[in-house]
């Protein structure tokens, strides 16, 4: 395993653990991560505190078993594709939904530095109805 996918192993088992402290320490301190537009929340963060604060945190305030399956990793040098399910149930409506997605990393001084996702929002509007 490369060190950049082992990063990247990484970061997912921080945020299933909700390790936030480590997560900060593998991204660059202007670590920039674009959520989906359509997704709920969906727009550019800029700094892992934000991330944690306004993606992370939010998500579990919003949707019991937030959860992210990873399906397959892609290894691509300093670009780093993960391709999963999302799967949750909202605590309001106690809809569930399923949602295929794929994150596209970027690797730069071993470091986390840009995080792109792409995923089909309309279920999670759905169960948010």
């Amino acid at each position: 395993m490369t060190a950049n996918l082992e990063l990247i192993h990484k970061l997912y088992q921080y945020f299933k653990e909700k390790y936030y402290e480590s997560f900060k320490n593998i991204c660059d301190e202007n670590i920039t991560w674009n959520q989906n537009p359509g997704f709920p929340k969906g727009r550019s963060y800029r700094g892992a505190e934000e991330v944690i604060e306004n993606v992370f945190k939010s998500f579990d305030k919003t949707w019991e078993d937030w959860k992210f399956k990873i399906n397959k990793f892609y290894d691509a040098g300093e670009t780093i594709v993960v391709t999963g399910v999302y799967e949750g149930r909202h605590y309001k409506t106690g809809k569930t939904f399923v949602s295929e997605a794929a994150h596209i990393y970027e690797i730069k001084n071993g470091k986390v530095a840009n995080f792109q996702q792409y995923a089909d929002s309309k279920v999670l509007w759905d169960a948010m109805q």
